[in-house]
């Protein structure tokens, strides 16, 4: 019964195909490839540029999702770098100003996700220069306060263990961190 209703399933998806494994009662689902020609990818691929700003690996892993060969891919990254839907300075800004502004990651964590997008050292340095180190400084004081808040634990050092862990994990620099715990008696 439920590979019937599974198999129904896949008929109305048009984008993905799902394969029900019997043994193990899992759902897997598999991207399909459209094949799309050089034209029509560069228009896809632009109003793809358009929605976000994207790093150029992202646009290329997505051109050969489409299924275009290397050549293709190429001439369509350097058409949306020449229109300037493609700027990965820009894109590394925005990345930045996004991650640090809204999610309130460190500077650690930032540069992790913009060396996953393959983006240059150059552009990244570039880019983080651009966060203020006052403000910086008081993300990391506002984020030890708020979990310094919710921490139950009473001895000191496990105290001050649990709240370094978890800065670091949102990717400030331990020597900041030890600074600003020093200076507002949050240790």
């Amino acid at each position: 019964m439920e590979v019937k209703l599974i198999k129904r399933l896949c008929r109305y998806l048009a984008d993905t195909v799902i394969n029900f494994d019997i043994k193990q009662n899992t759902l897997e689902k598999e991207p399909t490839k459209r094949i799309y020609d050089k034209q029509s990818a560069l228009v896809k691929a632009e109003s793809y540029c358009a929605y976000q700003e994207r790093a150029q690996q992202e646009v290329r892993d997505k051109l050969y999702d489409w299924g275009l060969h290397h050549n293709e891919v190429e001439e369509v990254i350097t058409e949306l770098i020449l229109t300037n839907f493609l700027n990965e300075e820009r894109f590394a800004m925005a990345y930045v100003s996004g991650k640090f502004n809204i999610k309130k990651w460190g500077k650690v964590k930032i540069k992790q996700g913009l060396k996953l997008k393959r983006i240059p050292e150059k552009m990244i340095v570039k880019a983080l220069k651009s966060i203020d180190y006052d403000k910086y400084l008081e993300t990391i004081r506002a984020a030890a306060e708020k979990k310094s808040a919710v921490l139950v634990e009473k001895d000191k050092y496990k105290r001050k263990y649990k709240l370094v862990t978890y800065l670091m994990g949102k990717g400030f620099e331990s020597n900041l961190i030890s600074e600003v715990l020093n200076d507002n008696n949050l240790t």
